[in-house]
């Protein structure tokens, strides 16, 4: 079996070294063979140009495709490894067109594991950890109503006057504003059209405890299947969603009034591509500045209202001298996932980050490991 790795950019490079590190059956692709070598060059000489087609013709029944590339080269890739008989991860959410590969994987018995990064990845596990100690609990009730939360957000580790601090091309940070989100608030669906109408104030129980700005993100409703919650359910809360730095919407609030007012307009792309490349100018990270991650869900369960179960599994992590909180957290993870899928520890067919009790205590171990801080917090005893 040979686990070819695609893609080194920035939140490839961690989990990429460890595996180099640990396995000598890893091939590097990329695009320009000169990056990746001035990455992982010292660990490997097994660095080739990607393409497709040169990809497919080393590509083995058994097999291991990681993408690390854009996710429009996902479902491709996929469907390569359907073709020869080959495994598939990748840290990106799972597309419809993903999806529909379900079928075909499981027929020839292949894993297509999805959403192992952080977010989505660590934020699963987080959840499906507190709904299994959630269900072994004391507390639990079909009578019960349930809240859930959980924000991520990768922030600068010092504060600037932006609020926010870019480590990759801000362009995709822009199109998420254009995106519409549904969730759940106050026992009724609530969508939204952009984030900054549904900002709300969020305080993280970290240590010590600290504010923040978040939105929801995305549509959260499918994930509740997911975690396990079960049709008949009550559910008062539920959101998946984004955290931000108090005072970011006001730092932002001439971005977002643009944005809206190109909504539409032919121009569009264009301007959102030159507000991409002036942030960057001012507001990327400089090198080794060190970025920040927060990551907080949250269950809850009252009965008659009074709170019978509540707690929030909590991560604070900072870049060091292992590089950035976000590239290790996002690419340690998926070598956690190639690993599985080498174990066949993850079942067949096309899959997220794993529920099963065993991978997720191991998981949220090693993530014990990359982050500076990472701890269950239990509201009712505190």
């Amino acid at each position: 079996m040979t686990v070819h790795w695609c893609g080194t950019g920035l939140s490839a490079i961690p989990g990429l070294r460890r595996l180099l590190a640990e396995r000598d059956d890893v091939a590097v692709w990329n695009r320009t063979e000169g990056k990746a070598r001035d990455t992982v060059g010292d660990l490997t000489g097994d660095i080739r140009a990607f393409s497709m087609e040169v990809l497919a013709e080393a590509l083995a029944a058994e097999d291991v495709v990681v993408s690390m590339l854009p996710a429009d080269q996902h479902v491709p890739l996929a469907e390569l490894c359907l073709e020869k008989g080959a495994h598939f991860v990748s840290s990106s959410y799972i597309s419809p067109e993903m999806r529909a590969l379900d079928g075909a994987a499981k027929e020839k018995g292949l894993r297509f594991v999805n959403e192992v990064g952080l977010d989505p990845g660590i934020d699963h596990l987080m959840a499906h950890w507190l709904m299994a100690d959630y269900r072994a609990s004391a507390a639990f009730s079909p009578d019960n109503v349930l809240s859930f939360i959980s924000y991520c957000g990768g922030i600068p580790k010092e504060p600037n006057a932006f609020r926010y601090k870019f480590s990759w091309s801000p362009l995709g940070v822009l199109k998420a504003l254009k995106s519409p989100s549904v969730s759940i608030r106050s026992h009724s669906e609530l969508r939204v059209s952009r984030p900054w109408d549904a900002l709300s104030r969020y305080d993280a129980p970290l240590d010590p405890p600290e504010s923040f700005e978040v939105y929801p993100n995305r549509d959260s409703l499918p994930f509740m299947a997911e975690y396990g919650f079960e049709p008949g359910w009550r559910v008062k809360d539920f959101v998946r969603g984004t955290l931000r730095l108090n005072g970011w919407a006001d730092a932002w609030k001439d971005v977002f009034a643009e944005v809206e007012a190109l909504e539409g307009k032919p121009e569009a792309d264009v301007r959102l591509r030159e507000m991409a490349d002036d942030f960057w100018d001012k507001h990327a990270y400089a090198e080794g500045e060190p970025d920040r991650v927060v990551l907080c869900v949250a269950l809850q369960a009252e009965a008659e209202g009074v709170p019978v179960y509540h707690k929030t599994y909590v991560m604070d992590a900072w870049g060091d001298a292992r590089g950035s909180a976000m590239a290790r957290l996002v690419s340690d993870t998926v070598a956690l996932a190639v690993e599985a899928v080498h174990a066949h520890e993850i079942q067949t067919g096309v899959t997220a980050a794993p529920s099963d009790e065993k991978l997720v205590l191991r998981w949220l171990d090693r993530v014990n490991t990359t982050a500076q801080h990472l701890m269950v917090v239990d509201h009712l005893t505190r």
